[in-house]
């Protein structure tokens, strides 16, 4: 990152709604909202609700194409996840639509026992996980994951980009459980090329191959592990990037892995505290069979995140692509 993109950076990033997008990336607007819409009209069952965040969280695309089939509950997260769950029993697939921090630390009673344990296909698309706004920690889900994890029935998703999202929309229609996804919303960055298939809920994807190190990471900071293999592969260091979409239920098998093909230095990169996120998700994965490799964490710290601009949130808490590239480089003997 250049002294003359910093500008830049700072003036997007002023706003509640940072955008995530750095300039010059090809970018989708409000993916989750055109894949829905796409959706509904072909399966009558799809209905939307938001919690008075529906511009905030792509859900206005929806609700004004498809006003009939929209529900703003207004700023009542408990009643929202209960009408979401009346819907489900009577054959509705609901998305329901509000911040991260909301719907994990609010209104979670009620999404586990309204929604998970009667196991209803209801669809959480949650925005500003982590560092994707800059407004500090009453706002920053950096630890929906910890929270959720831990819910029976409950598939968790955390897309890259807006390939992901678009592609995991119809999925989380079909799958008859509840499902949870930390959205990316705006102008969301397309890194994901060459799509080879439809998405799978469970599966992790190698994105890149490489001998010098592998990382294993989820959502936004999958973007800036590629963006670090960028500046990395001019130095020769070739890094294996495993993306995982799905954190629950995890891919065990792919990680294990690729963890077994080769000597090599280890990383988990996420948006989230370091606790009870990715980082331990793979440790006891690996834990589980036996494995003994050491894993570096790439991840937000045990502690309340500041509030700031969000480049210099991701250079301070060593998320930003620069940051993960001079971790990465600091392993090779």
């Amino acid at each position: 990152m250049g002294n003359a993109a910093k500008p830049k950076e700072v003036l997007r990033s002023g706003a509640m709604i940072a955008d995530v997008a750095d300039t010059g990336i090809e970018t989708i607007s409000a993916p989750l909202g055109h894949a829905l819409v796409d959706l509904a009209r072909k399966d009558d069952r799809i209905v939307g609700l938001s919690a008075d965040l529906a511009k905030y969280t792509d859900m206005h695309i929806f609700r004004d194409e498809m006003p009939d089939r929209f529900y703003q509950v207004g700023m009542a997260e408990m009643a929202m996840m209960g009408a979401a769950a009346g819907f489900a029993q009577e054959g509705f697939v609901p998305f329901v639509s509000t911040y991260s921090v909301f719907a994990t630390r609010r209104a979670y009673d009620w999404l586990l026992l309204d929604i998970a344990e009667q196991n209803l296909n209801v669809n959480l698309v949650c925005a500003l996980p982590g560092l994707t706004t800059g407004y500090g920690p009453s706002h920053m889900a950096f630890d929906d994951l910890a929270i959720l994890r831990a819910c029976p029935n409950l598939t968790i998703l955390d897309p890259c980009d807006a390939t992901d999202i678009e592609s995991a929309t119809p999925a989380m229609v079909d799958d008859e459980g509840p499902t949870y996804m930390r959205l990316l919303r705006g102008r969301v960055p397309k890194v994901l090329h060459n799509y080879d298939g439809q998405f799978e809920l469970g599966k992790a994807r190698r994105l890149r191959t490489g001998e010098s190190a592998l990382v294993i990471s989820s959502g936004l900071t999958t973007q800036r592990v590629l963006e670090a293999t960028e500046e990395l592969d001019k130095d020769g260091i070739n890094v294996e990037v495993l993306h995982l979409a799905t954190i629950k239920p995890l891919d065990e098998a792919a990680i294990l892995h690729a963890i077994a093909r080769s000597e090599r230095p280890i990383f988990t990169a996420e948006n989230h505290s370091v606790v009870g996120g990715l980082f331990e998700s793979v440790a006891a994965a690996m834990a589980k069979s036996g494995k003994t490799t050491k894993i570096t964490p790439i991840s937000l710290p045990d502690a309340f995140p500041e509030a700031g601009a969000l480049p210099t949130l991701e250079q301070k808490y060593g998320i930003s692509a620069d940051q993960i590239a001079k971790t990465i480089r600091s392993s090779q003997g």
